[in-house]
C-alpha cells in the first residue's frame, strides 16, 4: 500500500456578506405582509425570528453569499444567479476551479499532474455531464472525474475515496473539490433553516508518496473511515421525479422541495452519533482524544461541536484544540470542515496529529486521521 498525502488545500470564500440583521428585516417583513392575510383567513399567524435567536441557536452572526443580488429582496427572497449556455462553463464548475487552482499551487503541482478529479458536494448544479468532468475539462487535468454527493459529509467522503484509490495505487494524483452554492437551495422563508447555510469551495489535492520521500509541512493520511445511517430529518425532495407529482408538470412549484430539517432531533441524534464516531475511529488507531493537537470538525452548529468534544475529553475544548469558523461564514455545507483545516492547520508542528471529521444528512459521518509531515 502506498502512503498517501494531503499535498494542496485551497478555499475560495465569496466577498458578499449578509448579517443576522439583515436577514431578519428581510423574513421578519415577509412574515409581516403574510400575516395579513393569514390573518383574514383565520389561520394561526407566522412567528418572526431574531438575531439573537440565530447566534444561540447556531452561533451564525452572517453568512458569505456568491450572489447576494435577491436575497434581501421581500418579493424574491433567493439569489439571483446569471444564465450560463450550455457551451459557457457553469457557475459551480467555475466555483470549484477557483480553490482548486489555489490547491494545486499550494502543493507546487500543475493541473497535468492530476489524474483524477472527485467533484464532493452536498448539492449538485445538475446530474449530467458530471459537474466533475467540467472541472477537468476547465482545469485541463488527465485520467478521469467523477461526481459523489454525501450530504455534508461529501468532502470527508471524497477524501475517503480519493485515499483508497491512492493507498491502493488505482491513482496516483486525485483533486477533491467540494464547490458549495448552498444557498441557492434554501428557502429563506423557512424560519426553522433560512439563517443556516453560507456558500464556499474547496478543494484538497492527495497524492501518493514515492517510496523514501518526505513532503514537509504535508499531512499524511493515516486512515479515513465513512459511515452512514438512514435518517428522513434532514431531507431535500427536490429532483427530476418532483414535477411528475404535481398537476402541472411543466411548473415545478419548489414547495416542499427545498431543504428542511428537525433540529432539535438532528442535535441530539448527530451529537451521541458524532461523539461515538470520534472514540471510535480514534481507539482502532490507537488513538484518543488526547493524542490530537486539532480537530476540524463540520462548521454547522458551534454547541454541537462543543458538546460533542465535551463527551469525547469529558471536559471542555477551547477554539484552539477545535476551530470553529461558522460565525462570519455560515454553514457552508460540505465545505466547513476544509475550510477550518485551510484556515487552521499552519502553526501545526512535525508529527502533531489532526483529526477531520463531519456529519452530514443521511445521516452521514466520515473522519479521516491526518499526521503532519
Amino acid at each position: 500500500m502506498k502512503r498517501v498525502v494531503i499535498s494542496g488545500i485551497g478555499a475560495e470564500i465569496p466577498s458578499a456578506s449578509i448579517s443576522n440583521d439583515d436577514l431578519v428585516a428581510t423574513f421578519n417583513g415577509w412574515v409581516e405582509r403574510e400575516n395579513i392575510g393569514r390573518t383574514e383567513r383565520g389561520e394561526p399567524s407566522l412567528p418572526g425570528s431574531t438575531s439573537a435567536f440565530i447566534e444561540h441557536a447556531s452561533g451564525i452572526r452572517a453568512r458569505r453569499v456568491l450572489y447576494p443580488e435577491g436575497v434581501l429582496d421581500i418579493d424574491r427572497m433567493a439569489p439571483v444567479m446569471p444564465r450560463r449556455e450550455d457551451h459557457e462553463v457553469s457557475i459551480q464548475a467555475e466555483f470549484a476551479a477557483a480553490s482548486a487552482r489555489k490547491a494545486l499551487a499550494d502543493a507546487g503541482r500543475a493541473a497535468a499532474d492530476v489524474d483524477m478529479v472527485i467533484c464532493a458536494s452536498s448539492h449538485l448544479q445538475r446530474m449530467y455531464p458530471a459537474v466533475g468532468i467540467e472541472i477537468q475539462q476547465v482545469l485541463g487535468t488527465s485520467g478521469s472525474a467523477i461526481d459523489l454527493s454525501l450530504g455534508c459529509s461529501s468532502a470527508a467522503g471524497g477524501l475517503h475515496t480519493a485515499f483508497n484509490l491512492v493507498r491502493s495505487g488505482a491513482q496516483k494524483s486525485v483533486l477533491v473539490c467540494t464547490p458549495e452554492l448552498i444557498t441557492g437551495h434554501l428557502n429563506f422563508r423557512d424560519r426553522q433553516t433560512h439563517f443556516i447555510f453560507g456558500d464556499a469551495s474547496v478543494s484538497l489535492l492527495v497524492e501518493a508518496l514515492d517510496d523514501g520521500e518526505e513532503r514537509e509541512g504535508c499531512f499524511e493520511v493515516l486512515d479515513t473511515r465513512l459511515w452512514t445511517q438512514f435518517s428522513n430529518n434532514i431531507r431535500s425532495n427536490f429532483g427530476y421525479l418532483a414535477r411528475l407529482t404535481q398537476a402541472n408538470p411543466s411548473v415545478l412549484d419548489m414547495e416542499g422541495l427545498m431543504i428542511t430539517q428537525l433540529g432539535n432531533k438532528v442535535f441530539k441524534e448527530v451529537t451521541h452519533a458524532g461523539h461515538e464516531f470520534i472514540i471510535d475511529f480514534l481507539r482502532d488507531n490507537g488513538q484518543t482524544p488526547e493524542d490530537i493537537r486539532r480537530f476540524w470538525l463540520h462548521q454547522a452548529n458551534a454547541r454541537m461541536n462543543g458538546m460533542i468534544l465535551r463527551l469525547a475529553f469529558g471536559r471542555d475544548v477551547d477554539n484552539d484544540r477545535a476551530p470553529i469558523v461558522l460565525g462570519e461564514l455560515g454553514n457552508t455545507a460540505a465545505a466547513g470542515v476544509i475550510v477550518a483545516l485551510d484556515l487552521h492547520h499552519r502553526d501545526m508542528q512535525r508529527g502533531d496529529y489532526g483529526l477531520i471529521c463531519a456529519f452530514g444528512a443521511g445521516y452521514s459521518i466520515g473522519g479521516a486521521l491526518l499526521r503532519r509531515l
